[in-house]
């Protein structure tokens, strides 16, 4: 072997005995370690208070857990990070698992952005609206929200209450009269000066002070100016008041579960049971109950509860602002460390307690009791999914049941607005957070040109695929569903060949099986064939590469199961496609122009009043806006006029 080959003494040691010599050269200071294994891939990230204390005791083989003793066995090599304090380690912790994912840590799966109501202060008219993902923009933040559904319906009632606009600036500057909601008593109209600036002020500052908590002091501000305005026989501004208190009674009346201890706080508890455990979380602001959701992270059985939800908790928290109050049903360890972490992120203080007694103590008593409920469902639903996967395997003809199945459709109007999309079934049932959608980008397809587009969906995604991810990952699909006959098999089959993805039954060793289900077709008049949507669920033709197309009898689970897939993935492309049409709509035409950014635009608009007005305009015109010179001038005029 030559020199440049022979792997060093470190290179031969694996396992315990590699990190015993890692352990060797070790400060004994703060820090973040990482074990891999021979391909490079991340197995566990740990934190510790000393590195060379805490990577020591992972250097024998003695005293450990199965899963620990595995993760030794596998470590190939060790990197290593040190930092200032065990916080920021924590922190930078936290931060690794989300990234790497790693296999022997406690992973927080499905971690979704959760929505917010938003008043937003970067315009001198603010605006009331629905924020999700992170919170950049200048405002009021009230949430989180657990469900979209719970927010709408408070929006919607805080419209009826504060009368904030919920336009976007686009359109409040194009504003030349008030608009519906204006009409229906949900917006003062400041657009056309309805109302003045001082009392739109005085409306955004009655709305920051109730989602601050302030309740009872807006509805007693808010009576007493009823009663005055009746006094003076103002009867109208009487009925509008009285309209906004009934609003505010109807948002504090709709929270759920409220409690009179707890102002701002999120409640925690966690349950393990078959395997599996569960975190139920609930969340109060002002006051109020704005909802609960139910997480699954994946860890495994011989973890303790504490420390599934205390590495839960960190996760959960890289991203989201932390509360100044977190209520746990049970300790968690370094439950100290973990609080002034998130003291550090938040910038002011966090506590995290485990109450012992009082309506703090049943707080985490009923979250505790809806984890245990919670995690009852998803077993008997785990255990299903796995049955149903098993018939899966047998009927197609596979190695083995398949993890995750993978089914994609494509959605266009007249041949416009074409999206692909993927949704993803794995043994727990439908993985929202893993759904994808595709904007076609081959300018070259033809209007409404279904193979090519089925063909640009699959090669980008088993192109990426992999670039990110191996067979057996989470990521790589056992099967792949395509709802369509022959024709679209036939496009997906030809873009996973040239993305250099195996088309086969042989999933246990890195196949993807490929299958696509179509309604029969019959013959019109002309001798065209087209889908016959009048034939029974039992007639539904299931197709596979070197495989005659065949039926499954009408009550088969597995034609039930392909049929939902397939109604799911329509379901989801056709949402998005509307989302996407719906999103065309709104673009301002001044948007698409070189040269005109937000403060020329506006001036645009606040000049001709609108952007059909900019469109009429003749270029002397357009010169005398300020901001815009005689080239620019020229050519928006060129952009409208060809």
């Amino acid at each position: 072997m030559s020199e440049a080959t022979t792997p060093s003494p470190r290179q031969r040691l694996t396992g315990a005995p590699l990190i015993a010599d890692y352990v060797r050269r070790l400060p004994g200071r703060p820090g973040v370690y990482r074990m891999l294994n021979g391909e490079g891939d991340v197995l566990y990230v740990g934190k510790a208070k000393s590195l060379k204390n805490r990577v020591s005791n992972y250097a024998t083989m003695n005293g450990h857990s199965n899963r620990i003793a595995r993760m030794i066995t596998e470590t190939r090599q060790m990197e290593f990070v040190v930092t200032e304090s065990e916080t920021e380690a924590l922190l930078l912790e936290a931060n690794l698992i989300k990234t790497l994912k790693p296999r022997f840590n406690v992973l927080l799966r499905d971690d979704k952005s959760f929505s917010n109501i938003l008043i937003a202060m970067d315009s001198p008219v603010p605006q009331i609206l629905k924020h999700r993902g992170a919170q950049k923009r200048p405002g009021q933040y009230f949430g989180p929200f657990a469900s979209a559904g719970a927010v709408n319906r408070t929006l919607n009632t805080m419209q009826k209450a504060f009368l904030l606009r919920s336009c976007s600036d686009s359109e409040f500057d194009s504003r030349t009269r008030p608009c519906l909601l204006h009409q229906i008593k949900r917006c003062s109209a400041p657009c056309t000066g309805e109302v003045d600036q001082a009392e739109y002020d005085q409306l955004v500052a009655e709305a920051v002070d109730f989602l601050k908590g302030r309740n009872r002091d807006v509805t007693k501000r808010l009576s007493k100016d009823m009663e005055a305005a009746a006094e003076r026989m103002e009867f109208e501004r009487a009925a509008r008041l009285r309209d906004r208190i009934r609003a505010l009674a109807y948002i504090q009346e709709t929270q759920g579960i409220n409690t009179a201890s707890v102002g701002e706080a999120d409640v925690f508890a966690v349950h393990a049971d078959g395997g599996m455990a569960c975190v139920q979380a609930f969340f109060f602001r002002a006051g109020q109950n704005l909802g609960n959701q139910a997480y699954f992270p994946r860890a495994d059985e011989d973890v303790p509860t504490g420390e599934v939800m205390g590495a839960w908790i960190a996760q959960f928290y890289d991203g989201r602002m932390p509360p100044a109050l977190i209520l746990l049903s049970e300790d968690v360890p370094d439950q100290a460390l973990l609080a002034e972490a998130l003291t550090i992120k938040a910038g002011r203080k966090v506590e995290i307690l485990t109450p012992r007694r009082g309506e703090r103590r049943e707080l985490t008593r009923h979250a505790r009791m809806n984890a245990r409920e919670a995690l009852g469902r998803k077993l008997a639903d785990t255990q299903s999914q796995k049955k149903l996967m098993k018939e899966l395997q047998e009927t197609l003809g596979l190695t083995a049941p398949p993890r995750r199945v993978e089914c994609y459709d494509n959605s266009h109007l007249g041949g416009t607005g074409q999206v692909g999309a993927m949704i993803v079934s794995d043994e727990e049932g439908f993985a929202k957070a893993k759904y994808r959608k595709f904007n076609i980008k081959d300018e070259t397809l033809s209007a409404g040109d279904d193979f090519g587009m089925m063909r640009e969906v699959m090669k980008r995604r088993f192109s990426r695929l992999l670039k990110e991810s191996k067979p057996g990952e989470d990521d790589w699909p056992s099967l792949v569903v395509i709802d369509g006959g022959e024709g679209q098999l036939g496009a997906a089959r030809w873009a996973m060949a040239g993305a250099g993805i195996e088309v086969g039954t042989d999933i246990a060793n890195g196949q993807v099986a490929l299958v696509s289900i179509s309604k029969p077709r019959r013959t019109t008049g002309s001798g065209a064939k087209v889908a016959d949507r009048s034939a029974s669920a039992a007639a539904e033709q299931i197709h596979m590469p070197g495989r005659q197309t065949f039926l499954l009898p009408p009550r088969s689970p597995v034609l039930y199961y392909l049929q939902r897939l397939r109604d799911e993935a329509h379901r989801f492309v056709i949402g998005a496609q509307r989302a996407k049409r719906t999103q065309d709509m709104k673009k301002n035409p001044l948007d698409a122009i070189d040269g005109v950014g937000g403060k020329r635009k506006k001036a645009l608009l606040n000049h001709f009043g609108s952007a059909k007005a900019v469109a009429r305009a003749k270029r002397a015109d357009l010169e005398s806006v300020d901001g815009i010179s005689e080239q620019l001038a020229e050519r928006i005029y060129d952009h409208f006029h060809g």
